[in-house]
Formats: C-alpha cells, sequence, structure tokens
C-alpha cells in the first residue's frame, strides 16, 4: 500500500521546520489534493483540513480546527467518520465508510512518529461514490436481466422434459437427440442465471436468510450422491471421513451453505481426470467446524492462484481441458463462507491436485446474519 509504504516519510518530515519544500508551497499542494486531507495532532485535535476534506464534510476550517475528534461528532457529514475511527482514531487501511446515501470514502488511517513519538494522525479520504454506483447500476442490470431470463428459460425446459418423455407423442431418435442437446444447453444458461443472480445479491449485500441450527453432515452428505452418475461415469474413488463424534451443529443459511459446499465438490469432480481420488473430511471442535475437499486433479498454475477467488476466474490449464464454466463457483463459495463468519482457503501444485477447506464457528446465536431477503 502507498501511503504505508510513505508512513515514515511523512512521519519523519511533516513538523520540520527547515526544509527544501516551504509551507506555503506544502500548503498549496495539499488545497489542491483530490482527496480529502486531515491531521489530527497527538492529543487528536484537528490541526489541519484541506478544501477536499471540507467538500466532504460541508465544514469550514474555522469551525472545526482545535477540535477533538469526539466534538466532530456533531456536524452530521462527520459523524459516520467519528463512529468508524473511535475517540482513538484508530488506524485504517483503505476501509469503506458510508458517509450518506451514494456517498462513501475509502479511509486510510496513518499514525505519524518522529523518533518513535506519536506527533498525531494522517487521515487520507479517497471518494469512491461513482464506482461504488457503477457497480451497483451494473449489479441492478444483471438481476433484472437474470430474473427476465429466468421464466422463458424454465419455460423451455419443461418443454424439452415433456418432448423427451413421450408426453407429446413418440420422437424418432433423431429428433430425441436434438431435444436432448438442446435440453443440456437450456440447463446451463438456468445454471448461469442461478450464478448471476447468486452473484448480484452478494453485491447488494442481500444475501444471508432464514438462519438455523444444522448439522453440516446432514445437509452435505445427500449432496455427494447427487453426483452418483458422474462419479459412476468418470469412475472416481470418493472417500468420506467423518469424525470420531458428530459434529457440533453451527448456526447456518442451511440452502447458501449447501451451494458452497457444492461449487467446491463440483470443481474437484470437475478437474479430477478418470480413476481419480478425492477426498472429503469433516473436523469438528469447540469453537469451530472444518470441512475439507482434496482431489488429485490438475491443480492450479502458482502464478494464478492469487485470482482464485475472483469474479470469472478459471486457470489457463482448465480452460484448456474443459471448456465450459462462468468462473463464479468459488467467488460465491468465498462469500457465503465470509458471510457467516468463516473462513475459506486453499493449497494445490498443478498437476498433483488441490485441497480446498473452509470453516465455520460453533455458535448458539448467530447476530452477523444479514436478514434481507435473498431474491
Amino acid at each position: 500500500m502507498f501511503w504505508r509504504k510513505k508512513e515514515k516519510e511523512i512521519s519523519s518530515n511533516f513538523f520540520k521546520e527547515n526544509r527544501e519544500f516551504g509551507a506555503k508551497e506544502f500548503l498549496l499542494v495539499i488545497n489542491h489534493l483530490v482527496d480529502g486531507l486531515l491531521v489530527f495532532d497527538k492529543k487528536n485535535r484537528l490541526s489541519l483540513i484541506n478544501p477536499k476534506a471540507e467538500e466532504f464534510f460541508r465544514v469550514k476550517k474555522e469551525d472545526v480546527l482545535g477540535k477533538h475528534i469526539l466534538e466532530l461528532n456533531k456536524f452530521p457529514y462527520f459523524a459516520p467518520l467519528v463512529y468508524f475511527l473511535g475517540g482513538g482514531i484508530k488506524e485504517s487501511n483503505g476501509e469503506e465508510v458510508k458517509i450518506k446515501e451514494n456517498f462513501i470514502l475509502k479511509v486510510f488511517s496513518i499514525s505519524m512518529r518522529l523518533k518513535g513519538e506519536k506527533i498525531g494522525t494522517l487521515i487520507i479520504l479517497h471518494n469512491i461514490s461513482r464506482e461504488k454506483l457503477i457497480e451497483k447500476m451494473k449489479s441492478e442490470f444483471v438481476t433484472v436481466a437474470a430474473h427476465q431470463l429466468r421464466t422463458p428459460t424454465s419455460g423451455m425446459k419443461w418443454c424439452f422434459k415433456m418432448l423427451l418423455d413421450g408426453d407429446l407423442g413418440e420422437l424418432s431418435p433423431e429428433q430425441k437427440e436434438a431435444i436432448k442437446k438442446a435440453y443440456i444447453a437450456n440447463d446451463k444458461v438456468i445454471k448461469l442465471v442461478t450464478n448471476l443472480l447468486n452473484v448480484a445479491s452478494i453485491e447488494e449485500g442481500k444475501y444471508l436468510s432464514k438462519p438455523t441450527l444444522s448439522s453440516l453432515e446432514d445437509l452435505f452428505l445427500p449432496i455427494i450422491d447427487d453426483y452418483e452418475t458422474i462419479i459412476k461415469k468418470k469412475d472416481l474413488k470418493i472417500v468420506v471421513k467423518k469424525p470420531k463424534e458428530k459434529l457440533p451443529k453451527v448456526m447456518v443459511d442451511a440452502e447458501k451453505i449447501k451451494i458452497a459446499f457444492r461449487n467446491l465438490l463440483d470443481n474437484a469432480i470437475k478437474y479430477t481426470p478418470e480413476k481419480g481420488k478425492i477426498i472429503i473430511s469433516m473436523e469438528g471442535g469447540k469453537e469451530k467446524v472444518k470441512i475439507q475437499i482434496k482431489d488429485n486433479g490438475m491443480g492450479i498454475p502458482e502464478k494464478e492462484q492469487v485470482k482464485v477467488f475472483s469474479k470469472f476466474f478459471r486457470g489457463e490449464n482448465a480452460l484448456k481441458t474443459e471448456t465450459e464454466g462462468t468462473g463464479l463457483g468459488l467467488y460465491i463459495a468465498k462469500n457465503i463462507v465470509e458471510a457467516h463468519g468463516g473462513e475459506i482457503g486453499f493449497e494445490s501444485k498443478e498437476g498433483k491436485g488441490s485441497v480446498f477447506y473452509f470453516t465455520l464457528p460453533v455458535k448458539k446465536k448467530f447476530g452477523e446474519f444479514l436478514t434481507s431477503e435473498f431474491y
């Protein structure tokens, strides 16, 4: 992070009396910054505010200079920032603070030190409202488009199913094969629409609902059975390592956490070669449970591993062997797990396979859940 790297330089030079760059020049620079700038002294009193910050918070410097950060709470636009930073002014590495509707600032808070002693705090405020608005518009477009596609594709699915089942008369082998291909293609579109709706819901902050105290074994084991056909077709060996004692129940949105598990298992099955092996293990503890899926598939190239949980990511080696896929499965899984207060990670070596795992906290009550409806 640029500001972190510059912390020492800023700290040691900010209040030096003798410097080549004079006070007038310095003030000229900060007065023309496109980012907001606040400087608090060691007693957390505001000692500097630039014009952009005055604009952000709709204040005049003569009204706020010299005031303790907690005193700034009486200014409406300042209040969210004060609440975020607190009276002691915590450090921040680019966290987002919503000042008001459609006005969001990315906040960098840096402790300034001179010879090891704190002399103040520098706050940099970057306006990301436009980017967030564009993201929101894109998300809303995806939601509307996906919803509009959902109804006709679902209708087409049942029409194809009726034809394949002979409800509208017998088909010739050629006709049946053509309808079957159309059915499969349409089903892929339905899955894509579902994934797009999942992503849109994640980005709108409306993803989790209906949390219940659940057994992960009861939720996940039936999912493995759903893959029986493809497991037999690829002659895969699936090993399920259950814990010696039953896993403690966890508070989860059952439908969403099943999506996360299904996405990880789906990848393991898809990218493991014929006659390969997949090991699913479940471990329990007092504070968390851990689910792990290990395969001996193609693995992920080391140079691409940093992007694994990004939207639309697909490894180069995966694209060569498996052309189909949206690259949304791991992104969705990560967001589901983290929304539950859990952690997700992986280890992988190209040509050797991958291990994906996630943990969930063991809690009787779970206050972090978002209660908004999924759709």
